[in-house]
């Protein structure tokens, strides 16, 4: 991540206020993102993206999402927040149920084993990822569940 794009505040706020692009959403998102590794959807809104792939808890399926992230070290930090919505997104019920996940950074693809942030790293990544996208704030006002912060961390190859 020492090369990617960096963040851009003053978009993400911009967003926020409405003034958001939707022309990558979705599946739509992810199709450019992996042709081009990142080169072009990396930065949606001024918020960095990244692909995370799931197993679908119940399907089995697999289901790939464009999704803003943080790094923490070497580990990557998302946030569940379903637009303020009264349930999690899908994606964080998978991962819940299996967290052995696929990753992708720009061009660097690998597995990742997911894990929900509680207590004091919870209170700790929440303002890194409300810094890169700002509205994370107004979802959890309009929500009465606690917005799941999740780490992903890499999982070494051949373990």
């Amino acid at each position: 991540m020492a090369n990617a794009p960096a963040p851009d505040r003053a978009m993400a706020e911009a967003a926020r206020a409405g003034d958001i692009d939707l022309d990558l959403f979705g599946p739509a998102h992810v199709k450019v993102y992996e042709e081009t590794d990142g080169e072009t959807g990396y930065l949606w809104n001024g918020a960095p993206i990244c692909i995370l792939t799931t197993t679908g808890e119940t399907s089995g399926k697999t289901r790939k999402h464009p999704l803003i992230f943080g790094a923490d070290g070497d580990a990557v930090v998302i946030v569940a927040s379903n637009g303020g919505a009264p349930d999690h997104p899908q994606w964080y019920d998978n991962l819940v149920a299996q967290p052995e996940v696929g990753m992708q950074v720009l061009g660097d693809r690998y597995d990742g084993l997911a894990r929900t942030a509680l207590g004091d790293e919870r209170a700790r990544l929440w303002p890194m990822m409300t810094e890169l996208w700002p509205s994370y704030d107004d979802y959890q006002a309009a929500t009465d569940r606690e917005i799941p912060v999740v780490v992903v961390e890499r999982v070494a190859s051949g373990a």
